[in-house]
C-alpha cells in the first residue's frame, strides 16, 4: 500500500472504532453517584443510568478519576442551595479519556481534566464512568502528571497554584519570612503547603486537628499552629507582625485575625468560607501597613490562565507527597466521604474512581 493513504486508512479505523465505542456506549447502563436533589426526598446513592441521563451535547470523556471538594459536600445536600438540576451527578472535577471529540479539537483517546465551570453544579459531573463536557471547558493533560495525580491535585490544588501565584505577582519571594496557611489538612491548605515548601517558603500550617502534624510536618511545614490560635474574638485592630504572606482557606475571624499579623505590605489570597463568611476587621491594617487582600476564584478562570496554571502545576509548583495526600475511594464510598468532608474531618484528598471500589 502506497504510505501516503496510510493516514486516511487510520482516519478510518479511528472513525470506525469511534462510532462503535459510541453505539455501545448508548446501549449500556453505567455506574453514578446520584443526589435526588428533592428537599421533601432527598437521598443519595449510586445508580445506573445512560447517557441519556447525563448532557446530550459536549464532548464524551470516559471518567478515570473524580475527586471530592468541599463544594462537592455541600453540591450534594439541599440545604447547600448550590445544585441546580433534578437529579443531579456530582462531582466539580474529573479527568480522563476522550471517547467521542464532538467536532472539537479533542481526538479519540487523548487524555484530558476539566473542572470549575458549571461542572457539578448545573451540569452534571465527574461521579459516573462518563461524562459530557463542553470543549472549551476541558485542558489536555499536562505533561508528567498521571489522571489520577491531576485530581489528587484538583480543584483544591488549582485553588492552591492560584494562591500561591497571586501571592508571588503580588511580591512574595522564597526568604520573605513565614507564610501561613489556615485550613491546612483540607484540599486546598494541604496543597498549598506542599506547593509553598517546595518552592523554598517557610510555611506556618494552621490546623484544628491535632493529630495532623505529622501529617503537615511531611508536606514540608516548618511547624503547626493551633487553629485556635487564630479563630477566637479578638477586638484589637492590630497585632505583632508576624507573616510575610498567608493563603486562607478558612474566611470569618480566622481571616480578620491574620490580616491583622501580617507584614507590612504583605498580602493573604483567600478562597475559602468554612469558618464564616463575614469578616470582622477595620481598616487599619489596610491603611497602616499596606496589606492586601485577594480573592480567589478557581470556578471561571479564564481559559488561557486555566492552561498556564496548570503548567506551573506540573513542573515547580508540583506538590510532593501526591501518594500520601490522596486516598482512592469507589462511588460507594462517596456518602459518607461528603458527609465528612463538610464536618471538617477530612485530611488531605480523596479521589474517586467511577469504576473502583477504592483503597
Amino acid at each position: 500500500m502506497d504510505e501516503s493513504t496510510t493516514p486516511w486508512v487510520d482516519q478510518l479505523v479511528g472513525h470506525a472504532w469511534l462510532c462503535s465505542k459510541v453505539a455501545l456506549v448508548m446501549k449500556e447502563t453505567f455506574p453514578a453517584f446520584v443526589f435526588s436533589n428533592d428537599p421533601e426526598n432527598s437521598h443519595r446513592s449510586v445508580q445506573q443510568v445512560t447517557l441519556s441521563d447525563i448532557a446530550s451535547d459536549g464532548v464524551l470523556i470516559e471518567v478515570e478519576w473524580s475527586s471530592v471538594n468541599f463544594k462537592d459536600g455541600l453540591a450534594s445536600t439541599t440545604s447547600g442551595r448550590i445544585s441546580r438540576l433534578k437529579p443531579m451527578i456530582p462531582g466539580v472535577d474529573l479527568a480522563g479519556t476522550v471517547i467521542d471529540p464532538a467536532r472539537s479539537d479533542f481526538v479519540v483517546g487523548q487524555k484530558v481534566l476539566a473542572h470549575g465551570y458549571d461542572i457539578g453544579v448545573a451540569r452534571h459531573g465527574g461521579y459516573a464512568r462518563f461524562a459530557r463536557v463542553p470543549a472549551e471547558w476541558i485542558v489536555a493533560l499536562p505533561e508528567n502528571l498521571t489522571t489520577r495525580e491531576v485530581m489528587v491535585i484538583g480543584t483544591g490544588g488549582f485553588t492552591a497554584a492560584l494562591s500561591v501565584m497571586a501571592l508571588e505577582e503580588h511580591g512574595l519571594v522564597p526568604g520573605s519570612g513565614p507564610v501561613l496557611v489556615t485550613g491546612a489538612t483540607g484540599g486546598v491548605g494541604s496543597m498549598a503547603v506542599s506547593m509553598l515548601a517546595g518552592r523554598g517558603y517557610e510555611v506556618v500550617a494552621s490546623s484544628g486537628k491535632a493529630s495532623a502534624a505529622e501529617f503537615l510536618l511531611g508536606l514540608g511545614a516548618a511547624r503547626v499552629i493551633d487553629r485556635q490560635e487564630l479563630s477566637e474574638d479578638d477586638p484589637k485592630p492590630l497585632q505583632t507582625t508576624l507573616y510575610a504572606g498567608a493563603i486562607d482557606c478558612v474566611g470569618g475571624a480566622t481571616l480578620a485575625n491574620l490580616i491583622k499579623r501580617l507584614n507590612y505590605g504583605a498580602a493573604v489570597a483567600a478562597s475559602g468560607l468554612t469558618g464564616g463568611t463575614s469578616i470582622p476587621t477595620s481598616v487599619m491594617p489596610f491603611i497602616l501597613r499596606g496589606v492586601a487582600l485577594l480573592g480567589i476564584d478557581s470556578v471561571q478562570t479564564p481559559m488561557d490562565t486555566r492552561r498556564e496554571v496548570w503548567k506551573r502545576i506540573a513542573s515547580d509548583l508540583k506538590p510532593k507527597g501526591l501518594e500520601s495526600i490522596g486516598h482512592s475511594i469507589g462511588l460507594g464510598d462517596l456518602d459518607g466521604v461528603l458527609t465528612a468532608i463538610l464536618k471538617g474531618e477530612v485530611s488531605g484528598r480523596y479521589v474517586v474512581s467511577p469504576t473502583g471500589q477504592g483503597s
